[in-house]
């Protein structure tokens, strides 16, 4: 029967109705708990950020240049060395297995099948071999220094023995946003031992039997396998949010991660071109503009207005790339022609997730990826690497990114 029920969501959203993101979300929402999907698809207090993010790419309009055949658009792109067959990264998204059974396995690897690169959470309910081993194509780990120094250390070793090739440092999140969905789903309570306070928010998983099943089957509440507290083993799922506040990331801890890691670093959260600048000085190799989609500081500018601020302050120094409201492949057009080397998408693939596991993630790379080809023959631009600011406009008072050419 669970088998059949996998069978039966692989079909779903390999469904023609399926056209596009929205498409998966509504999917998701319809086969998951309602704390589950307010998991994924929330944000911060009034969740302003969080449309913001969105809304920021109906305010850049495109230039089209007509007349012109591109009969095969290349969306190759080099990001860290590594080539990717299209200019797209599925971000770290904590708890992927409360979606869908081993889901960051599912995730990485249908990232692989589509030939590029899955950056895996520290908030992973897998453990870092494991989904390691789903995937051939580039790997990359998503560093908290939840659990201290030494379990931070820990986990980077693993991750370098493992062959994961870039460490993504986040540096947005001394504490928990203020999730209000999360408050009101009951999600302390349900992670609490008390077991009265469960029952009003009980009935949100027992009315979806099939999630309930098939979280049951892959183990129930997992531990995070990549947080290992030296003499207490994998930290509790209840454990992390008091966790974050002790786990801040600092400039100076660049420092010993750097030491640490040895490879290239990729630092994530950042909203201004002074630290866009800071990450240059500390020797990140790439950097990414996000504001956590909107989950953690409420009313901060959404990340496509401020990515030509951040791109034009590093020049050349560092690989942009840009995370945050990315729903369709004209909207990574329009990050790269504002000075991203790719982007990075959670939601997009964790709605896809939630509705139909590894099948939902490759529906929604396959989204993209169509979508992508489908504006660059429309703009009559041959390749990602050619898109510069002379194929947009945008309002007026954003930053003018220069144009440069992006190498393959």
């Amino acid at each position: 029967m669970f088998r059949s029920a996998q069978h039966d969501m692989s079909r779903s959203v390999a469904s023609p109705r399926v056209i596009n993101i929205e498409d998966l979300r509504r999917a998701a929402k319809r086969r998951l708990p309602q704390l589950v999907f307010d998991y994924i698809d929330g944000g911060a207090e009034d969740e302003r950020t969080l449309r913001a993010n969105c809304r920021a790419f109906e305010d850049v309009t495109f230039r089209p240049r007509c007349a012109i055949e591109t009969p095969a658009c290349d969306l190759r792109v080099s990001v860290l060395g590594q080539s990717l067959s299209m200019p797209l990264i599925l971000a770290p998204v904590g708890s992927s297995r409360l979606m869908y059974p081993r889901g960051e396995e599912a995730a990485a690897g249908a990232a692989d099948a589509a030939g590029i690169a899955y950056a895996l959470s520290t908030l992973s309910g897998c453990r870092l071999e494991d989904v390691a081993a789903a995937s051939k194509q580039p790997l990359w780990y998503q560093l908290y220094l939840i659990g201290g120094r030494d379990c931070a250390l820990s986990a980077i070793e693993r991750a370098k023995a493992a062959g994961f090739s870039a460490l993504v440092v986040t540096i947005d999140t001394p504490v928990a946003g203020m999730r209000e969905r999360d408050i009101r789903n009951g999600v302390k309570e349900l992670l609490g031992d008390n077991f009265l306070s469960k029952l009003p928010f009980v009935s949100q998983l027992l009315i979806k039997p099939g999630w309930l099943a098939r979280f049951l089957s892959d183990g129930g509440l997992m531990k995070f396998e990549n947080v290992v507290i030296p003499g207490k083993g994998p930290m509790l799922y209840a454990d992390v949010t008091a966790a974050l506040e002790d786990s801040v990331v600092t400039w100076s801890d660049l420092e010993w991660i750097q030491r640490a890691w040895g490879g290239p670093i990729v630092i994530k959260g950042v909203h201004t071109s002074d630290d866009a600048r800071r990450a240059v000085d500390v020797g990140a190799k790439a950097l990414v503009v996000s504001n956590h989609g909107g989950r953690q500081l409420d009313n901060v500018a959404p990340t496509l207005r401020i990515l030509p601020e951040v791109a034009a302050s590093v020049g050349d120094h560092v690989e942009v790339l840009l995370d945050g409201g990315i729903r369709r492949g004209s909207d990574i057009v329009k990050a790269l022609c504002l000075g991203a080397r790719a982007v990075m998408a959670g939601r997009a693939y964790a709605y896809g997730l939630g509705a139909g596991g590894g099948a939902g993630v490759a529906r929604a790379i396959e989204i993209l990826r169509a979508d992508l080809i489908r504006t660059l023959k429309l703009l009559g631009c041959p390749s990602v690497t050619a898109l510069d600011q002379s194929y947009i406009d945008v309002p007026a008072g954003w930053s003018v990114v220069r144009s440069a050419s992006r190498s393959c």
